[in-house]
């Protein structure tokens, strides 16, 4: 977790009131009701004009929608840099939430174990989770995947045809999507085979 001191002030209610969409402001960086003792980078998520009583909704660049009551003197409030101001800790950045699928050749649940196992030794316990695992067995076999105009003619040469992945697995690609105005082709791999003579 990367944070960095800014210098920020707190702002009160007819001040969030005159803010808008476009204002960077920073909010608490707790993330799904997890607290965390720092702020956040945010805007708001409706000009502040609209406000009526209640709370502000302010939404962190780290996607988290937050309720802020700016008058509850305990709470982290709304805060905007000011060289006048005090110093705050902001989130940078909390790492990066990846989801995958793999293949596990001849995958059975030791192998799918010590694929976890390594894992979690290679980022860390506390960093690997399974959030769901869904087991499917797979032909072990490889296909081309093109991109070509979604309207395009039959027989017509394959200029217009874009190579988008080589080698990958039939259940990758639902995984996947077209370009806008292209769909998909997906062929048997076949081995480029480079017949240039050679001296």
């Amino acid at each position: 977790m990367n944070t960095e001191k800014v210098t920020a002030r707190r702002l009160t209610v007819e001040e969030i009131s005159g803010l808008g969409l476009q204002d960077s402001i920073f909010v608490s960086a707790e993330m799904d009701g997890l607290p965390l003792n720092c702020y956040a980078p945010a805007s708001l998520a409706e000009p502040g004009k609209n406000f009526e009583g209640g709370s502000f909704v302010a939404r962190t660049v780290f996607g988290e929608e937050i309720h802020v009551l700016p008058d509850d003197s305990e709470g982290s409030g709304v805060w905007i840099g000011d060289k006048a101001g005090q110093e705050i800790e902001v989130l940078q950045s909390a790492g990066v939430l990846m989801n995958l699928a793999l293949f596990v050749p001849n995958g059975n649940k030791d192998s799918l174990d010590s694929l976890y196992s390594a894992a979690r030794d290679a980022f860390g316990a506390g960093v690997v989770q399974r959030w769901s695992e869904e087991v499917v067995a797979v032909p072990d076999v490889k296909v081309d995947l093109y991109e070509e105009p979604a309207r395009a003619r039959k027989n017509t040469n394959s200029q217009n045809r874009d190579r988008r992945a080589l080698d990958i697995y039939p259940t990758r690609v639902r995984f996947l999507e077209p370009s806008e105005g292209w769909k998909f082709v997906v062929e048997p791999h076949k081995e480029i085979v480079d017949d240039t003579p050679t001296i």
